[in-house]
């Protein structure tokens, strides 16, 4: 089952001498031979470190060229590291924006825990960490080690560097150099003059074959298909029947798979495991009860789908039943699922723990727990020091107690709030991502809303930097707007809900899809690219000529197209149509092309080759996707550092596992023209790593003071789940079939009780069971809303008919809350 995976990195040869090392070299003092006459260390270069460690630096003879180098001994280390580098002043290189850069020096070191590293001057924050851009192996000689840059980014005029010991033992360096090595730019970008074509906007086709499963979850495969599960896909008649589907999409020969499914996996949590398959988490036990007194309730089971046989395999139970739990891949291959409802139909406070070592899920006293309820789908991403950060992307309802966002210690059980996500209340089915590359460690949260506070979903973006000592979320670019159905334009506040957010091989950020409203009404056609370099929102995409609300979502597929599927409207109906989008990059001529890679199988913390047919500037690995309702946690582009010499070129893989968990992942190159190549499949893991994961000390000076587990619990009992609030998700459900959505808040009508059966009929909705009339709609008390009697005989300012009365006590564990519906 577990391929071993070797450490092909190690023994590379070394490349040859590139040309860019012709050009002038930008370092200062670059043999360390000039010593100033204060301190006797070279001039331009200054002993740096942080963290718990003891040290000691020494001017040495023992040089590569000349008669000095610098020598660092690292005697005991608790955290934290010890470098030489440039000093940030006039000596540190100056920099242009978007340039790449080689950096090479002379080395050798008694340890494997070696890293290059760049710190750059941002010309508003003033000089801040950027990124590791190499393990260095151990080596008893004196080796030259090369790598380039990422583009230089925006706001940044000087960059500082060396090589960072983290590890026991000793590191010598000397003869450093730095040259600009930018690939040239293309010419002039037409669209900058107001171009229309498909290189400007891209372009949308809908499959001639729908889906043929009610897909509400996506999940690509290793094999470069896409994992459709729709369970019962809210729909009552298929869960009473037993009919639960699963279909496997083949997007280059458009074909479908049918795989039998064991039970309703319909608003399961999913993610894929280091080998490939994918864990499937609960599921959809029971719908609510008509009369609305038993909620949704969520499956203890889980299965395991594997790729190779096209087949459900079972694990052992969950320790709690989980309808809309989130799953998180962790830094060792782990599993960390969380929130939910539970089997009572409750939210869930247990987490589980799925242990791929063992493959399966742990028991309660090894499982840690927290007693805290997330919520349902709680984005929770992980971060580089095996945190995890809750963005405040959610589904359903207001947001968290407190801040609304952040930071899950696992291993230590505390929850720390991180401030300033705006409208935090506000956040349903928002879009949250780890932004490229996930070395930045900047989250994006994007749009959502809540229909029991505010009618419309919002177009705000936050922002949040978690390499920050104190990190908060800081206001980002509104999200850019689109059109109705009948080509109305949105305005003022009007945002979105629902919307997909893609990282795409070139660093940037496809949005598209959503509604305005919560209760799944009023698409909004639009798309849109963001770019995490600038920080900005570029020209308008072609937008999706299918609506896109709720259960639908987007994935990237290997060949750089995005992937596209379901719509489930307040009435119920599901548009299975399929639509293809090619980037605006497609449409730029040739594309780079990766022809050879020298191994499927990457060990962390080392150099891989592979060789392309034209210049590249930049080279990355994509997780690919698994997610439904707007959340994929998993998300990530992970940067690979190059060394370059003409067609072959060297990558850099990181030394931490957190940022980018074991498992599959689509390798790509891009050319100056940011046109990406057709992916390669790699797999990484731990097997035949040397050097230890470098991890930085971020996020460490929160203002809010850690909470301890909010309900301590025996090793064999867990607390009660929470009641969640009746009309949660926006929904009114005690008309029609519970599946029906009719809003817990309608939008401003002119005469509020009168037009909304105008207004419910306008969206096509028709008559509707009334088993509780708490907005008026069966006016005549026929015991059916929106009636052909309703639309005529009322006088304006009587009483409504109510059929039934409404209940006289609030949800409790005992009487539950209504409907949790069509999710």
């Amino acid at each position: 089952m577990l391929l071993a995976l070797l450490a092909a990195g190690v023994g590379l040869a070394p490349l040859a001498v590139s040309p860019a090392r012709a050009a002038a070299n930008l370092i200062t003092n670059p043999g360390l031979e000039t010593l100033d006459a204060a301190t006797q260390f070279p001039q331009c270069f200054e002993k740096s470190g942080w963290g718990d460690n003891d040290f000691t630096y020494a001017v040495t003879a023992d040089a590569h060229s000349g008669s000095r180098a610098v020598r660092i001994d690292l005697a005991r280390r608790a955290d934290g590291d010890r470098k030489t580098m440039m000093l940030e002043n006039a000596c540190a290189p100056k920099v242009v924006e978007g340039h790449q850069y080689d950096l090479s020096l002379w080395y050798k070191s008694t340890s494997p825990d070696v890293a290059l590293t760049l710190f750059r001057h941002d010309k508003t924050a003033g000089w801040v960490f950027w990124t590791d851009v190499k393990t260095l192996p151990k080596v008893q000689a004196y080796t030259h080690e090369e790598v380039r840059t990422p583009q230089i980014p925006a706001n940044t005029d000087q960059i500082t560097w060396g090589a960072a010991l983290y590890g026991v033992g000793s590191l010598t360096t000397d003869d450093y150099a730095m040259a600009d090595a930018t690939v040239p730019e293309p010419p002039d970008d037409p669209c900058k003059a107001g171009g229309t074509g498909p290189e400007c906007k891209g372009e949308w086709t809908v499959q001639s074959a729908p889906s043929p499963v009610r897909a509400i979850h996506s999940v690509l495969l290793h094999t470069g298909k896409v994992l459709l599960i729709a369970g019962s896909g809210n729909d009552r008649d298929a869960f009473r029947a037993g009919t639960f589907k699963t279909s496997v999409y083949d997007p280059v020969a458009n074909t479908y798979t049918d795989i039998p499914t064991p039970e309703d996996f319909f608003c399961a949590g999913h993610v894929q495991l280091p080998d490939g398959r994918v864990l499937v988490v609960g599921g959809n036990k029971d719908y609510a009860s008509a009369d609305g007194t038993v909620g949704y309730k969520g499956l203890k089971t889980s299965y395991i789908f594997d790729p190779a046989t096209n087949k459900y395999v079972k694990t052992n139970d969950l320790l709690s039943g989980h309808w809309y739990p989130s799953a998180t891949a962790l830094g060792n291959g782990d599993v960390l699922a969380l929130g939910g409802l539970g089997e009572d139909s409750s939210g869930t406070v247990v987490n589980e723990h799925f242990s791929f070592a063992q493959n399966k899920w742990l028991p309660m006293g090894q499982a840690k727990q927290s007693w805290a309820f997330w919520g349902l789908y709680p984005a929770m991403i992980l971060l580089q020091d095996g945190r995890l950060f809750y963005s405040g992307s959610h589904t359903f309802g207001p947001g968290l107690p407190g801040t609304g966002a952040s930071l899950y210690d696992y291993d230590n059980n505390t929850i720390t709030d991180v401030p300033g996500l705006r409208k935090k209340d506000e956040r349903d089915q928002s879009a949250s991502l780890l932004l490229p590359p996930a070395q930045d460690q900047k989250v994006l949260t994007a749009g959502g809303g809540n229909h029991t506070v505010a009618p419309d979903a919002h177009r705000l973006v936050d922002l949040i930097d978690l390499k920050a000592d104190a990190p908060a979320y800081k206001p980002g670019p509104d999200l850019p707007q689109g059109v109705y159905k009948d080509g109305t334009k949105q305005k003022g506040e009007e945002g979105k809900v629902y919307l997909s957010t893609v990282i795409l091989p070139d660093g940037k950020v496809l949005e598209t899809g959503g509604a305005l409203h919560t209760y799944r009404e009023d698409p909004v056609f639009s798309a849109s690219m963001y770019d995490p370099a600038t920080n900005t929102f570029g020209r308008p995409l072609a937008s999706d000529p299918v609506p896109r609300t709720y259960h639908s979502s987007s994935t990237l597929l290997p060949d750089g197209r995005v992937l596209s599927i379901g719509d489930n409207p307040g009435d119920g109906s599901f548009d299975q149509r399929v639509s293809i989008y090619k980037p605006p990059y497609l449409f730029k001529g040739a594309r780079p092309q990766i022809t050879s890679v020298a191994s499927q199988s990457w060990a962390y913390g080392t150099n891989q080759r592979i060789t392309v047919d034209t210049p590249v500037v930049k080279a990355s690995l994509i997780r690919p996707a698994a997610v439904t309702h707007s959340s994929d946690p998993n998300q990530r582009y992970v940067d690979l550092p190059m060394t370059v010499d003409g067609n072959t070129v060297d990558l850099s893989l990181t030394s931490n596992p957190n940022l980018a968990p074991p498992g599959w992942y689509m390798l790509s190159v891009v050319d100056a023209k940011g046109v990406p190549s057709v992916s390669k499949w790699v797999r990484i893991g731990p097997q035949g790593q040397v050097a230890a994961a470098r991890v930085q000390s971020y996020a460490d000076e929160l203002t809010a003071a850690p909470k301890a587990p909010s309900a301590p619990a025996g090793p064999k009992s867990a607390p009660k789940g929470v009641t969640l609030a009746d009309g949660y998700d926006g929904c009114d459900h005690a008309y029609g079939t519970v599946s029906t959505c009719v809003p817990w808040n309608f939008p401003k009508l002119t005469k509020p009780v009168a037009d909304r059966c105008d207004w419910l009929k306008s969206k096509g909705y028709g008559p509707l069971e009334a088993r509780r009339d708490r907005h008026g709609l069966d006016r005549n008390g026929d015991g059916v809303a929106c009636g052909k009697g309703d639309f005529r005989g009322w006088v304006p300012g009587t009483k409504p008919v109510l059929t039934k009365k409404p209940p006289a006590a609030e949800p409790s564990a005992a009487n539950p809350p209504e409907a949790k519906p069509h999710h």
